[in-house]
């Protein structure tokens, strides 16, 4: 897989996305970090999600999920409703209480995703990882670790291209192939998904509603991909910390040991000042 970020056009990319807005209010149910993380079991979802951005190459095979949603094949209980078209991504999430979301993009990748997972299983609590498929596919046991684990397994592509430079059916491509990938794997397709570079469109809001998935975004980004520095990383999350906060960083597409050994320092702090650490869920 390439590496996760562009250099100058990375940050174009997300004032364009930022500049969209904030989305509205999803209902949620929060896990207990007390607990030992078992998978979720889906509850209420409502609303609303979006941004922009730029460029990629394609593959062209369509995929057999085109026409459904992902959820078809999923037990009746986990099935929830196929969701609208959404505008904007999540980026907040005001209904959770006290408690934040940390998620991890681009994986999974043996060098760094076991510690993230070690760290979280430490402190009992659960995470969203979106995944690229030719990641997941090549690291098939991370992937049932994570689910597992009770860890949300979210849709990040296929191979990390700007999405609103594809066409209709390169977006299904790469969205679909990766959901696949997921679903063979887990037994379970994903139930949300997040553009690369936070590059949305029409198209993929379109594309990923059929397939069954909500467009999931962030509130803080850590700007881990940049490497500044574990403490840098470590403050711009405890910094950043507030209710309904999606904290946004990386288990892949380059060097992440910063990271990593950031994680095991902001977590246990960020359980101290009483927020919980959860994942949303669906109905």
């Amino acid at each position: 897989m390439r590496s996760d970020h562009p250099r100058p056009e990375r940050r174009t990319l997300l004032r364009i996305a930022l500049a969209l807005g904030t989305a509205t209010a999803v209902r949620l149910i929060a896990a207990d970090p007390a607990s030992t993380p078992t998978r979720p079991a889906p509850t209420a979802g409502t609303p609303p999600a979006a941004a922009a951005g730029p460029p990629a190459a394609v593959r062209g095979r369509p995929s057999p999920y085109r026409l459904a949603p992902m959820t078809g094949h999923a037990p009746p209980r986990f099935r929830p409703a196929r969701p609208p078209v959404r505008t904007r991504p999540f980026e907040h999430l005001p209904d959770l209480g006290h408690s934040m979301v940390l998620s991890f993009d681009d994986g999974p990748d043996p060098r760094y995703t076991p510690d993230i997972l070690a760290t979280l299983r430490r402190h009992r609590v659960r995470a969203m990882f979106f995944v690229c498929g030719e990641m997941a596919e090549s690291n098939p046991d991370l992937l049932r670790e994570m689910a597992d684990d009770g860890h949300v397994v979210g849709n990040h592509s296929w191979s990390h291209p700007l999405i609103p430079k594809l066409s209709r059916a390169a977006i299904r491509d790469e969205l679909g192939r990766t959901s696949e990938a997921v679903d063979r794997t887990i037994g379970e397709p994903p139930l949300w998904y997040r553009a690369p570079y936070g590059a949305w469109n029409r198209n993929s809001f379109e594309i990923g509603a059929a397939l069954g998935m909500e467009p999931m975004a962030w509130t803080v980004d850590t700007l881990d991909w940049e490497t500044p520095g574990t403490g840098t990383i470590v403050r711009r999350v405890l910094d950043g910390a507030a209710p309904g906060v999606v904290v946004l960083s990386h288990d892949a597409g380059g060097d992440r040991s910063q990271s990593v050994a950031a994680l095991s320092r902001y977590l246990p702090r960020l359980l101290e000042r009483g927020y919980r650490i959860t994942v949303p869920h669906r109905v």
